[in-house]
């Protein structure tokens, strides 16, 4: 049998060297993570009305949407996030929220909208729409890649449309309502066994809107967005969850008035939320 060369010798184990080190695992053990992660979420269930009045001009009613407009059933409740995250430490989400409440009932007294009578024994419909969009950058301040504790900001785009109209048509008064709402954000999410998770998410802020938004309206408003959940894994990639939401705020104060009204509104609320959900996330 031939013996090799010291030279092909030599030139073997730096190949073999070479293989080792590159397949050999980094400094913790593991493979390198990728830099970004995706996350796609969705929730569906039902909104309870605890409490909600508005009131439409300085003049106008103190209505009580639950007693006065029959905001007493359970409505659908749905929304949908995606989220990237650089490092698990830079979290970056953009969520849609659709809100919409549609009731009807007859009026047991006389209310006053903006101006418009609407008198005791009218049937009246009333729409409540407040969807909105949200972008939100928080940080994680926990290393630990099972749990997450960040805090940073976000921003909201409220797309309100409030409407009342008399059945027969002949009364009818609508209020909409585009602006930006700043946030603070808080998340948080630990382990409670091999595959459950807790979690919990507050987005909120309680400002004089003309400061932020440079008016000279005199209009003080909050929202807080605060939730706590369970779930579990159900497979690698999907997790699936319970939510249970607060979802309340609203604004008081002097508008810009128009044709039909002279721009002072009330309006505060009080909503609970119970949704089913699921996630599609690449790190997991």
């Amino acid at each position: 049998m031939m013996t090799p060369s010291p030279i092909a010798l030599a030139l073997s184990l730096s190949l073999s060297g070479a293989l080792a080190a590159a397949q050999a695992p980094g400094p913790t053990g593991a493979s390198a993570e990728p830099v970004f992660g995706l996350r796609a979420q969705a929730e569906l269930g039902f909104l309870a009305v605890g409490s909600h009045f508005i009131q439409l001009g300085r003049d106008g009613s103190r209505i009580d949407y639950r007693d006065d407009g029959g905001q007493t059933n359970l409505y659908t409740f749905a929304r949908a996030s995606i989220e990237l995250d650089v490092r698990r430490r830079h979290l970056i989400t953009f969520l849609y929220q659709p809100l919409q409440i549609d009731s009807s009932a007859t009026l047991g007294r006389d209310l006053r909208i903006d101006g418009a009578n609407f008198t005791a024994g009218t049937p009246v419909r009333f729409r409540y729409g407040f969807p909105f969009f949200r972008g939100a950058w928080a940080y994680d301040v926990l290393p630990a890649p099972d749990r997450e504790l960040a805090f940073g900001v976000g921003l909201q785009l409220r797309n309100a449309s409030i409407e009342f109209e008399s059945v027969d048509g002949r009364s009818y008064r609508q209020r909409n309502d585009v602006g930006p709402v700043p946030l603070l954000r808080a998340r948080g999410r630990f382990p409670i066994s091999t595959r459950g998770f807790f979690g919990f998410e507050i987005d909120g802020l309680y400002a004089p809107i003309s400061v932020l938004n440079g008016s000279d309206n005199e209009v003080a408003g909050a929202i807080l967005d605060a939730s706590v959940r369970v779930g579990w894994r159900v497979i690698p990639h999907v997790e699936a969850f319970i939510n249970v939401r607060y979802l309340g705020g609203g604004a008081v104060g002097q508008g810009d008035p128009t044709n039909t009204s002279d721009g002072y509104q009330s309006n505060w609320l009080h909503f609970t939320t119970v949704s089913l959900g699921t996630t599609l996330d690449s790190r997991i």
